[in-house]
C-alpha cells in the first residue's frame, strides 16, 4: 500500500496565535507554500460527527477571509452534488453562496 502526507507547520507567536502557515503535499508539488488560512475537517465514524480545525494567521485580512469563506462554500456545493447526485440542493447551496458574497460584501 502506498502512504503520502499533506502536512500544515504553524508558527505561533507568545499567545499561542498562528503567525505563519505552511503547507506540504508530496503528491502535488506543494513544499512550503504559505497560507493565511486553512480549514481542515474530518469526518469521526464512530461518534458521528465532523471534526475541525479552522486556523489563520493574525495578518490574514478581513475581505480575504470573507473571500476565503465564499469560496468554500462554492466548492461545498461541488462536493456535496458529486457524493450524492442531488444538482437540486446544490444548486441551493451555489444560491445561499452567493447571498453570503451579497451579505458580507465581497459581491455587489
Amino acid at each position: 500500500m502506498r502512504k503520502t502526507q499533506i502536512t500544515i507547520d504553524v508558527e505561533l507567536d507568545d499567545n499561542q496565535v498562528p503567525e505563519k502557515m505552511t503547507w506540504n503535499a508530496e503528491d502535488g508539488g506543494i513544499d512550503k507554500q504559505e497560507t493565511k488560512a486553512t480549514m481542515i475537517s474530518v469526518w469521526d465514524d464512530e461518534r458521528k460527527e465532523a471534526l475541525r480545525i479552522d486556523l489563520w494567521t493574525k495578518d490574514m485580512p478581513v475581505d480575504q477571509m470573507k473571500m476565503f469563506l465564499h469560496q468554500i462554500l462554492i466548492s461545498m456545493a461541488s462536493t456535496y452534488e458529486r457524493a450524492t447526485g442531488e444538482e437540486d440542493v446544490a444548486q441551493w447551496m451555489d444560491q445561499m453562496a452567493e447571498e453570503f458574497a451579497l451579505k458580507s460584501a465581497i459581491k455587489f
